[in-house]
């Protein structure tokens, strides 16, 4: 329950950033366009705070906090008195209109460019994109890549660490090649490769990018000595203590870590007959191992205790992080990275490449942001950022009850020299509400699956 208070609190939050951030977009253009802004609401519903500012524009925050407006005066919504015309929405310019609507979007490209900028400021950690283990006969493979070589960039896109390679590969979903520079081990020249992707196939549902392509990131050696144990778990209940090394389970030797975890997930509520090695001595711990239910209802065993693994190599280790004037920079080519990547994934949503079972809705956002805000304020500001982002692109998409089609409709006006009849436009906005809502619908199916 408190894991769900967190997300849902965290997702208000972030939604109400977001949607503040948008609004705001449209009300600071149309004030300076000369347009009176009657009401700015964060969420619809019953006020539950009201401030009235000295050019009479109500500020409100709202009960039901699932979205947001700003009400100007238009004539088309109701009387407006002679003097006032020039007020209205509706009788400003067409490129002043179209840079209200615009305004919007852009204001949330804007602040996910402003919180890539902090977080480049404030620094986050991060390792080399350095490659582990390659599957044999995969398509990594075929395109001769081998372990210990870093990757550089993808289709030209510079890959500074695993992120920025796993957003790089996800926009080739349903092309027939993709292009990696890499640095082979122990060399100091980079050398492009290319991956023949007309046989990939990738659910983003079940499976890692990096694992249908046959890669394996580099990771530090798991160790057979425990370094942490949960209270009152399995491991501690069966005696097992923090600096004991794993030696045989049922008088199997053990040599890898994966064997424990194979040993423990396959026998819930059975007795193993574990060897530990502790300060010199062999000792017997009989464990039984929890049951434990995971999402797709598979019950495995859980016990309780972590192994100690060893430190990442400091030349691959690093500070993502920037000077003031070089974070705009960098933050700015984030941001780009991130539209140019969503516009491709709308345009694969609508050709078929990437299906419409991969569309989240406000659970998993909220999961997203429940689990961001848990890892600190910079990760929660790339939370932020990234669905910053797509709130920006999905209101540019061309549905009339969206920006993107309020901008169609202008782009007409512009070319044929008259406005769109209101006949149009009210089915254009029928039509664009029915198309919404079964997305929506789809994406909160999606969302319940997932839980």
């Amino acid at each position: 329950m408190i894991g769900i208070l967190w997300n849902l609190g965290a997702f208000l939050v972030a939604l109400g950033i977001l949607i503040a951030v948008h609004e705001y977009g449209h009300f600071w253009v149309a004030r300076r366009c000369g347009v009176y802004v009657e009401r700015f609401s964060i969420g619809f519903g019953k006020a539950l705070w009201r401030r009235v500012d000295k050019q009479g524009t109500e500020f409100t925050l709202a009960m039901i906090p699932l979205g947001g407006y700003v009400k100007m005066l238009d004539e088309r919504v109701e009387a407006v008195p002679e003097e006032r015309r020039h007020q209205a929405f509706n009788n400003k310019a067409l490129w002043q209109r179209s840079a209200i609507v615009a305004a919007g979007p852009l204001a949330n490209f804007v602040f996910a460019i402003f919180a890539y900028w902090v977080v480049y400021l404030i620094g986050v950690p991060a390792v080399k994109p350095v490659i582990g283990e390659v599957a044999p006969q995969s398509i990594a493979a075929q395109a001769g890549i081998t372990g210990g070589m870093e990757l550089k960039s993808v289709s030209g896109i510079q890959t500074s660490n695993w992120e920025s390679v796993n957003m790089a590969m996800i926009s080739h979903i349903g092309d027939d090649e993709m292009t990696l520079t890499v640095v082979p081990a122990d060399e100091n020249y980079e050398k492009t490769l290319r991956l023949d992707l007309r046989t990939w196939s990738f659910d983003p549902e079940k499976e890692m990018i990096l694992a249908t392509l046959g890669i394996t990131p580099y990771s530090p050696p798991i160790t057979l000595e425990i370094g942490q144990l949960v209270e009152q778990g399995a491991a501690q209940q069966a005696g097992f203590q923090v600096g004991d090394v794993i030696v045989a389970i049922n008088q199997q030797p053990i040599t890898d870590w994966n064997q424990v975890v194979d040993a423990i997930r396959s026998n819930p509520e059975v007795v193993l007959d574990v060897q530990l090695r502790r300060d010199g001595a062999l000792i017997h711990a009989p464990l039984t191992p929890r049951t434990k239910e995971l999402s797709s209802g598979e019950l495995v065993g859980y016990a309780g205790f972590a192994p100690v693994v060893e430190a990442w190599p400091a030349e691959q280790r690093f500070q993502l992080k920037y000077g003031p004037l070089d974070a705009v920079g960098a933050a700015t080519e984030k941001t780009w990275q991130l539209v140019t990547l969503t516009f491709d994934m709308v345009a694969k949503l609508v050709t078929g490449d990437v299906a419409l079972k991969n569309l989240s809705g406000p659970i998993s956002i909220a999961k997203g942001a429940g689990a961001t805000a848990d890892y600190g304020i910079v990760y929660f500001l790339g939370f932020l950022a990234l669905i910053s982002v797509n709130l920006g692109i999905v209101n540019l998409l061309p549905l009339p009850v969206l920006d993107g089609g309020h901008l169609l409709f202008f782009a007409i006006e512009a070319v044929t020299r008259r406005p769109v009849s209101e006949r149009i436009q009210e089915i254009g906005y029928r039509l664009g509400s029915a198309i919404l809502v079964v997305l929506m619908a789809v994406a909160l199916i999606n969302d319940f699956t997932r839980l």
